[in-house]
């Protein structure tokens, strides 16, 4: 029997976690990496890691064909896209089994099923799962959105037929704003996932976001592992999971676990996936779709069901059964927090560069995913998502006891992070006594206020300069530290404090790290306080750029210029 070696189609956090499931099955691992991640921890700890020359996602962990290529090269027998990048998309799938390669997730026919959100609608619809009303087939214009808001009523959720991750998903809540949502939505889609299709059903006001951990052989069996919740989110991206999910009823629960098993049965699944639903407020479920893959708080699951997810992905792959053949009893309850790179307090804008030091929580409870550790490089080309700190405990209210002493003991230098936001979550009754959050929490009802990170990176060591040598698959790293070499010999950059330009009233400022892909207003023109200025465009998502004051606006920089989080990108006088 060939021995396995299985490539990572990946990086950072995911990519460590598959890592450390191939070392425990004596699995070599081999390991990818963009420019910026040349000194990442998931490449030191593959067994290979190979460049993919490139910066950006594109020209990289995007890049099919140069992806493929390098499992060839070095002789890998499986491909695990981890989330993210390429792990959805079914002719990635295809490429890696005409390659002859053993792909770690659905079939490609079942990605294309479910990943096209209104065939699993219609899959949902056959087996008598709960949904709320939608268009049967993709828009052809923002006139039919608007049709149908008038028809079935505000708020309508405008969504990208082939997407995910909160990416070309806009919600009006007025008639006037459809047309504007749709176009954004549609551009969204296209820079996001390649394709523009949309469609429209009901928004559920206020809805919790619960959904089921599914995993599936080659045998027709199909195990749903158990219930989360992961209403916690903000502009539809998740912030806080856990499992199992929270004060539902016996009846909503059953509900969950059969109609899940049903639409996996009915799209003949193979694999880890994942199916979400909306629970309103009154208590109607409603379907909402499938990612098929693995899921960021897959790690609540494994907590509670006693189940190494990643292991079961690679044994299913391998041909093997299933491990486990039904719904295991809940242990305990487990509660996911994810560390982003992101500063709360001026709209969660993502932070980038180096940290001055990453001193991660320890204890009984307490399991921290990382990708980084003191001195990574957190890089403005990908997701601000740094680890996973996962805290368990035999009830809900042992494991928040034990989340805030771990998120009191976790210590992140050099940028921001969410940190104060999970502890000040933590103090609201609406989350740890009623759960009376909602998948716009943070948007409506969080009040707490945070102060703003410490622009700039604090200069906690002296900066070593460190070369990179990769011989067939194998990277070698040598470093100096800077001070040997005289001045003037050599330059280098060191994460210093940075000088900063005052900023005063009249600034208007770049909410995120990105590109300004439109400006809606010209030079000289009036506006008014609130007033969408501009869009910008980051990580494959759109970002209005409001204005902060009422006024003449003028000195704008260059549309399609990229512009660093809270510089100036104009004046409003």
């Amino acid at each position: 029997m060939k021995t396995e070696k299985l490539l990572i189609a990946n990086r950072g956090e995911i990519a460590v976690r598959i890592i450390h499931a191939c070392r425990d099955m004596g699995i070599a691992s081999v390991a990818l990496y963009a420019d910026d991640d040349i000194g990442s921890m998931h490449v030191e700890l593959a067994d290979e890691a190979w460049g993919l020359a490139g910066a950006t996602a594109s020209e990289t962990y995007l890049n099919i064909a140069a992806i493929i290529e390098i499992a060839k090269k070095s002789q890998a027998t499986m491909v695990h896209p981890g989330y993210g990048f390429l792990s959805e998309r079914a002719e990635f799938a295809q490429a890696v089994l005409d390659a002859g390669l053993k792909w770690v997730g659905p079939s490609p026919s079942a990605i294309e099923k479910l990943g096209d959100k209104i065939e699993a609608r219609k899959i949902a619809a056959s087996v008598g799962a709960p949904l709320v009303q939608g268009t049967q087939d993709p828009l052809h214009n923002a006139d039919e959105a608007l049709d149908f808001a008038k028809q079935f009523g505000l708020p309508i959720a405008i969504k990208a037929a082939f997407g995910g991750g909160g990416r070309g998903l806009k919600v009006a809540w007025k008639l006037e704003e459809v047309k504007e949502l749709y176009d954004s939505a549609v551009r969204e889609a296209k820079a996001a996932f390649g394709r523009g299709e949309c469609f429209v059903e009901q928004y559920l006001d206020q809805p919790r976001h619960v959904e089921a951990q599914v995993i599936a052989d080659q045998y027709g069996n199909i195990v749903v592992l158990g219930t989360r919740d992961c209403s916690l989110q903000r502009r539809n991206q998740k912030l806080v999971e856990e499992a199992p999910a929270p004060f539902i009823s016996d009846e909503i629960y059953q509900q969950i676990l059969h109609s899940a098993k049903n639409i996996c049965q009915a799209a003949t699944y193979v694999g880890a996936g994942t199916v979400e639903y909306l629970l309103s407020r009154d208590g109607k479920l409603s379907f909402l779709e499938v990612n098929t893959r693995l899921q960021v708080e897959h790690p609540v699951t494994e907590e509670t069901a006693n189940v190494d997810l990643v292991v079961e992905q690679i044994r299913v792959a391998q041909g093997h059964e299933l491990s486990i053949k039904e719904t295991p009893k809940v242990q305990g309850h487990a509660i996911e927090f994810r560390i982003n790179a992101e500063d709360p307090a001026r709209g969660f804008i993502p932070a980038f560069g180096v940290l001055s030091l990453f001193e991660a929580p320890f204890g009984l409870g307490v399991r921290v995913d990382t990708g980084v550790r003191t001195g990574s490089l957190v890089s403005s080309h990908f997701d601000s998502l740094m680890a996973k700190l996962i805290v368990t405990g035999p009830t809900r209210a042992v494991a928040i006891a034990r989340a805030k002493r771990a998120l009191k003991q976790f210590k992140i230098e050099g940028i921001a992070s969410v940190l104060d936001f999970h502890c000040a979550v933590l103090n609201e009754p609406d989350f740890t006594d009623e759960f009376n959050v909602h998948t716009r929490w943070i948007e409506n009802d969080f009040k707490q206020e945070l102060k703003p990170s410490k622009r700039g990176i604090p200069n906690h060591q002296q900066p070593m300069l460190l070369s990179y040598i990769e011989i067939d698959g194998k990277l070698h790293r040598l470093g100096l530290p800077a001070g040997m070499f005289a001045q003037g010999s050599v330059t280098t950059t060191t994460p210093a404090q940075s000088s900063e330009p005052e900023i005063r009233a009249e600034h208007l400022l770049a909410p995120i790290h990105g590109v300004i892909t439109a400006w809606k207003v010209a030079q000289g023109e009036q506006v008014t306080e609130g007033q969408v200025v501009a869009i910008m465009e980051a990580m494959k998502m759109e970002v209005p750029v409001l204005a902060h004051r009422g006024g003449i606006i003028k000195s704008m920089v260059e549309q399609g210029s990229t512009n660093q989080a809270e510089s100036i990108i104009g004046m409003i006088e």
